[in-house]
């Protein structure tokens, strides 16, 4: 019988999921994870706000995981979103 996982909406690709669920790994794994999932969010996402939702789902059950404090750390350094800007190329020149 096939299983679908349920992954929260905060992370739809299922990155934070399956890292709790690895075995043990180094501290900069961990960051790569949480980098793919915060370079793969739309632009019109709230990260500080999607950051908070992942630790109210897995902060109780796991207080001492390694990615429950690199989320943690996440809060810290990216409370708000940059705008990204747009590169040289996609600029009009006016000539």
């Amino acid at each position: 019988m096939n299983k679908k996982l349920n992954y929260h909406s905060a992370d739809p690709r299922g990155l934070i999921y399956e890292a709790y669920r690895m075995e043990p790994l180094k501290d900069e794994e961990y960051r790569s994870i949480f980098l793919d999932w915060a370079l793969g969010l739309p632009m019109d996402q709230d990260t500080f706000e999607l950051i908070n939702d992942l630790l109210s789902v897995y902060q109780i059950e796991y207080p001492d995981h390694p990615m429950t404090r690199i989320l943690c750390e996440g809060l810290k350094t990216n409370k708000t979103r940059t705008k990204r800007r747009r590169s040289r190329t996609s600029r009009k020149t006016t000539s």
